[in-house]
C-alpha cells in the first residue's frame, strides 16, 4: 500500500504594519538593502518574530513551510553580529536531523558572503557540528569558533561533555532550536530540553531561546515544553494545506507478506506516478527497503534520474542526493526519515509512501 499526497494552493501573508518603519528600526540599512534585493517583502511570520525577538523574549515560531520562518529566526542575530561584532560563537543552530543541518549550512554561505561584502571590516562565519563533522574540522572550529554553529541533539550533548566543546559555548547569545515538534513527544525532546538546561547554566548570560515548529495544537504545549513560560511569546500562523491524498494497493490479495508479484504491481504503479509528475519523493520503513525500491525503479527509469537517501550511506552521497534532488536533476528519490523534515527539497510535486 502507498499514499500519494499532492500539494495544491499557497497563501500570501499581507502585514497589518509599516514594513519599512519596523525594519528601519530593528535592523541597519545594509541589512535591509540585503533583504530588499532579496525579497519583495517581509512575511507576516517574519514582522510579528522579528519585533518579539528585538525585545530579547523567547518566541515560538508555527507557520507553513516557505513562509520565511528560518530567516525570521537568523536574520535579527545576523544583523547583531554584523552590527556589534562580536567575537566567537554567539548563535547556535539545533535541528533534529543531520540532513536539515547540513541544508541549513549550505543556505547560510550565500547570505553570510553578501553580507560580508557589505560590512568588509566583518568576517562572520558559520560552521556544523554534526556525527558527519570529520576531527580534522572539529578541531579547527576548537581553535578558531565561528560566529554560527549548526549542530544537532546528540552533537550538542557531546559538546557539553567536553571542556573545549563548554569553552567555545560560554558566549552564546541566541539558540535555534528547529523542527521541534519532530523530537517534543520522545526521549530525543527531552535529553534536548535537559542540553538546553545545561548550556544555561554555562552560558555568562541566558541566550534567547527561538523555537520553530509546524503547525500543532495545543501550540501552548509546545511553548511550554521548550521555552521559558514567564518570559516568552508565540508566533502562530498556522495554515492547513490542501492535499489531495490517494490510498492504492495491488490488485490482488494482501496477505501476512507481499509477493513478488505484488512488489512488480507497485513498481509499476510508482514508475507511473513518477512519469506524471515533474519530481517525486518515495518514503519507506526502513533502509533494506530504501535501497531494495532504487535498485528495481532504476531498472526501469534509468540510474540517472533517482537515488536513495538514509543514514548508513556516506556523507558525500546524502548531500549530492539532496542537491540534484533541489536542482531537479532527479525524478525520484527513495528516502527512509532520513530525509522528512523541514529541509529545502526545491519542486516536488508528489510524495509517496510505501507502506503505513
Amino acid at each position: 500500500m502507498y499514499y500519494k499526497v499532492n500539494s495544491q494552493g499557497s497563501t500570501t501573508y499581507k502585514a497589518n504594519i509599516n514594513n519599512k518603519t519596523l525594519m528601519d528600526k530593528i535592523f541597519h540599512e545594509k541589512i535591509i538593502s540585503w533583504f530588499n534585493n532579496q525579497f519583495n517583502r517581509p512575511s507576516a511570520v517574519q514582522i510579528q518574530a522579528w519585533q518579539v525577538i528585538e525585545k530579547q523574549r523567547d518566541v515560538l515560531i508555527s507557520s507553513p513551510t516557505g513562509s520565511g520562518k528560518t530567516l525570521a529566526a537568523f536574520l535579527y542575530g545576523l544583523n547583531q553580529l554584523f552590527v556589534k561584532g562580536d567575537d566567537g560563537l554567539t548563535i547556535l543552530y539545533v535541528s533534529p536531523l543531520k540532513a536539515l543541518s547540513n541544508d541549513v549550512k549550505i543556505n547560510l554561505e550565500q547570505p553570510l558572503d553578501d553580507l560580508n561584502q557589505l560590512f568588509p571590516e566583518k568576517n562572520v562565519r558559520a560552521a556544523s557540528w554534526t556525527g558527519d563533522t570529520t576531527p580534522a574540522e572539529r578541531n579547527k572550529i576548537r581553535k578558531k569558533p565561528p560566529n554560527i554553529l549548526v549542530t544537532t541533539p546528540e552533537s550538542l550533548y557531546v559538546l557539553l561533555t567536553s571542556q573545549s566543546g563548554r569553552e567555545i559555548l560560554k558566549n552564546l547569545k541566541t539558540v535555534i532550536i528547529d523542527e521541534i515538534h519532530a523530537v517534543a513527544n520522545s526521549k530525543r525532546g527531552a535529553h534536548l530540553v535537559l542540553s538546553l538546561q545545561r548550556l544555561e547554566a554555562l552560558c555568562y548570560q541566558r541566550p534567547q531561546r527561538i523555537a520553530i515548529s509546524a503547525t500543532q495544537k495545543p501550540i501552548e504545549t509546545m511553548r511550554d515544553f521548550i521555552l521559558h513560560g514567564e518570559n516568552s511569546e508565540i508566533v502562530n500562523l498556522g495554515h492547513k494545506r490542501q492535499l489531495e491524498i490517494t490510498i492504492e494497493i495491488p490488485q490482488s490479495p494482501l496477505s501476512a507478506f507481499m509477493s513478488n508479484e505484488q512488489w512488480a504491481e507497485v513498481y509499476q504503479r510508482l514508475c507511473e506516478v513518477i512519469a506524471e509528475h515533474k519530481t517525486t519523493l518515495i518514503f519507506v520503513n526502513n533502509r533494506r527497503l530504501c535501497e531494495r525500491l532504487t535498485k528495481n525503479l532504476a531498472e526501469k527509469i534509468g540510474e540517472e534520474f533517482i537515488t536513495s537517501h538514509h543514514g548508513s550511506l556516506a556523507k558525500e552521497h546524502r548531500l549530492n542526493a539532496e542537491q540534484m534532488l533541489k536542482s531537479g536533476q532527479l525524478k525520484a528519490l527513495v528516502a527512509t526519515a532520513s530525509l522528512e523534515l523541514g529541509i529545502d527539497i526545491g519542486d516536488i510535486d508528489c510524495v509517496c509512501q510505501i507502506g503505513s
